[in-house]
């Protein structure tokens, strides 16, 4: 039943930031990231700590050093695009409009100094989509 608990706040959460709601579902992510890991269910622990991220959880100050990196969003968008996806179908996956999707890769491709999704393959780290590798992405 604690696991169900701990999706439970998962789902919530991620409800709650795609309603802009980003404090309300701060709380619920952490709780369920926190019961999640836990429990030592790894992929639901870590898709709440990648939303926790998408709250701006961990906010960063911009300076010239980090101008260049991308954001949990643009990370995960880039991601949902180099295995092969389109852009309707990462909107889907992310509840977001392809327009949005558009708007995020063109900001991926600026900061990457790239013109395609075929070079995603080439600077984007294989582990893109861990926690970790969210906030270090591409310090090129």
């Amino acid at each position: 039943m604690r696991f169900e608990l701990g999706r439970a706040h998962l789902l919530y959460g991620e409800w709650l930031r795609r309603q802009r709601r980003r404090l309300d579902a701060r709380e619920q992510l952490r709780r369920a990231h926190e019961m999640l890991s836990d429990m030592g269910a790894e992929a639901f622990a870590e898709r709440a700590a990648r939303e926790l991220l998408a709250t701006g959880e961990t906010a960063r100050k911009r300076t010239d050093d980090t101008r260049g990196q991308l954001t949990a969003q643009e990370t995960q968008i880039a991601r949902l695009a180099r295995g092969g996806s389109s852009n309707p179908e990462i909107g889907a996956q992310l509840f977001i409009s392809p327009r949005t999707v558009e708007y995020h890769l063109h900001k991926v491709f600026t900061k990457l100094e790239i013109s395609s999704r075929s070079e995603l393959e080439r600077v984007l780290p294989a582990d893109a989509g861990s926690a970790a590798g969210l906030a270090a992405t591409s310090r090129q």
